[in-house]
């Protein structure tokens, strides 16, 4: 039976359905209070028929177990994991944006199917910045716990209105404390286009799996488009092996000092990608401020908020863009109309 809106939900209210896949929905949902008092979140419930379905609740219960011990600006924060009439259910903190799939997708009906360098670079820092974090987390007793997130992607990235990059779903990372989960011979879990060489083989993985995928991710955000495409089979045949162009050869007005720290993030040997996330995150900040020493968060911020504008104003909203921001896109604009798109 479908939820009501305004339902309640345990200490919560649902307010919005926000997405249903084949397991589990999202709601817009507030925490009610003592007092009146209310907060705004994201429910994440698994649907009441998979609620026997043991692979995917292991799943749901790993991915609350990795990201309660997480707390960092660039990663979306969980409140509570609870059980509400049979239902499991993660409470999460509720970023005001968008995906960044959905930036992407309406920065190219603005004509920037090709990002700006400084925007596209800024994300991919920030990523890494939340990405270090979760890497490098300890136990209670100071003991590494070893997590990757192992599925690093356009759709679970989050770009807040106020310009925060945000990552989240930990629901196939690994982490020693979840050790006695092992994919399935044959079952490929995570998005196929953005695996590490390693993970293309179902090798064993660690920390530079996911600073390959933020490589990956940052030449699709420069590029328009991933570095290969077609069947699962050839794309993971391809990667594995390196077999792809660099950014420069898709997108020619690129700085070469940008490709070459995109390839060495992309470097299918281990010993020659960076060795950390924070690693290509100090990379990253050196050559932004090289390039554009004044980009600040706000820049982001005002992009997101010119691409939905229509639907803030559906909302009733209206978030401040100035003229000079304005400007600095019309410029953007400008370049990328005199780029050559990349083939097809």
């Amino acid at each position: 039976m479908a939820q009501d809106r305004n339902a309640r939900f345990g200490r919560y209210e649902l307010l919005a359905l926000l997405g249903r896949g084949g397991m589990a929905e999202t709601w817009r949902a507030r925490l009610v209070g003592a007092a009146g008092v209310t907060k705004p979140v994201l429910i994440k419930k698994v649907l009441l028929e998979h609620v026997n379905n043991e692979d995917f609740i292991s799943m749901f219960v790993r991915e609350a177990r990795i990201s309660s011990t997480l707390s960092h600006g660039n990663i979306a924060q969980v409140f509570e994991f609870g059980r509400v009439d049979g239902q499991y259910f993660l409470a999460m903190e509720l970023v005001d944006g968008q995906p960044l799939h959905r930036v992407q997708k309406r920065a190219a009906k603005l004509g920037l199917s090709q990002l700006p360098v400084p925007l596209a670079t800024y994300i991919a820092l920030e990523m890494c910045r939340g990405l270090h974090y979760a890497h490098t987390r300890t136990d209670d007793k100071g003991a590494p716990l070893n997590i990757v997130h192992r599925d690093i992607s356009p759709d679970n990235v989050l770009i807040s209105y106020e310009g925060q990059v945000k990552i989240v779903d930990f629901g196939i990372a690994k982490a020693r404390m979840a050790r006695s989960f092992k994919t399935e011979p044959g079952i490929v879990r995570g998005k196929y286009l953005y695996f590490s060489p390693e993970q293309a083989k179902g090798r064993e993985v660690d920390a530079r799996s996911d600073v390959w995928s933020t490589g990956l991710v940052l030449y699709e955000m420069l590029c328009g488009q991933p570095p290969i495409t077609g069947t699962q089979a050839s794309v993971m045949l391809r990667m594995a092996y390196g077999e792809f162009p660099s950014p420069r050869q898709v997108r020619g007005d690129l700085p070469v000092a940008l490709d070459e720290l995109i390839m060495k993030a992309l470097s299918v040997e281990l010993s020659t990608r960076y060795e950390s996330a924070n690693a290509f995150a100090d990379a990253l900040a050196g050559f932004l401020y090289s390039v554009s020493p004044p980009f600040s968060t706000m820049d982001l911020a005002q992009l997101v908020r010119v691409l939905f504008q229509e639907d803030l104003a559906e909302e009733g909203r209206a978030l401040s863009v100035t003229s000079a921001f304005h400007e600095e896109l019309e410029v953007w604009r400008s370049h990328a109309a005199r780029v050559r798109p990349p083939p097809k």
